[in-house]
């Protein structure tokens, strides 16, 4: 068996029998807003920024697109969106349209995409968004995901991946040197509606009983009957029975 020369003249950590990411992860693609649409005021909207698109017809240049908000159809250029695959991953972003993406008030710190990198071909940088007093562009880190000969990606050169997915479990797991631990995919509106809230559940709660319309016969009573609708319950005797026997002489006050 041959030995990979990367492993051997590197100090790069490499993880090894890592779990396979889910294949419906992996196969999972949208087209997403990147503009308000139409632009000009005095206009109703028919596509909002940062949502998910039904794409109906795909002419290459341009495409007929229905919004998943307001449902009006629009015939656009494919520039004004992006491919998302995985959730996570955007095809055909910009540094700054990945910036005003995780600034959406939706996105909580640790939000984050992955893009393509536009100064290194073929390589990828990691943006995630981290909530601060700081100023609108220190909120949101980029880390360039470097692509070793052999098809594993790192940030860290201590540590390499053998997939993007593989690269997202483990800092969302770890920090281990990001600004801060990625906690989920930038928000897309459309596809992360708030869920329906749980119904509450309704308290049920017994009938109240008057102490002194319980009879010493209802107590030590053992066995009840199918018509037997004595407001003791089988338990609650038991326990009053188990006490009585305890303190003899004192049952008596449980006549009426």
């Amino acid at each position: 068996m041959g030995i990979c020369p990367i492993r051997c003249h590197s100090n790069m950590t490499i993880l090894e029998n890592l779990s396979e990411p889910s294949s419906q992860d992996l196969h999972e693609t949208m087209i997403v807003s990147l503009c308000n649409y139409p632009s000009f005021g005095n206009t109703d909207m028919t596509m909002c920024f940062g949502e998910q698109l039904t794409v109906t017809s795909d002419d290459g240049d341009f495409m007929m697109v229905r919004s998943s908000t307001t449902g009006c159809e629009s015939y656009i250029p494919t520039h004004y969106t992006a491919k998302v695959t995985n959730r996570w991953l955007f095809t055909g972003i910009s540094r700054n349209k990945a910036v005003e993406l995780l600034m959406q008030p939706q996105n909580l710190s640790g939000a984050y995409l992955i893009r393509e990198s536009e100064t290194n071909a073929g390589g990828y940088s990691l943006s995630v968004l981290k909530r601060t007093n700081s100023t609108y562009m220190d909120c949101i880190k980029h880390y360039r995901i470097f692509k070793l000969p052999n098809g594993w990606f790192y940030i860290s050169p201590r540590l390499t991946f053998p997939s993007l997915q593989h690269l997202v479990d483990h800092y969302s797991e770890c920090i281990d040197g990001l600004c801060c631990r990625l906690t989920g995919p930038c928000f897309i509106k459309g596809l992360n509606d708030p869920r329906e809230a749980r119904p509450v559940p309704t308290a049920m709660r017994r009938p109240t009983f008057n102490w002194k319309d319980i009879s010493r016969s209802m107590i030590m009573r053992r066995k009840r009957t199918e018509s037997d609708n004595s407001l003791v319950s089988e338990g609650l005797r038991e326990a009053i029975t188990s006490y009585l026997q305890l303190t003899e002489g004192s049952d008596s006050s449980w006549d009426t």
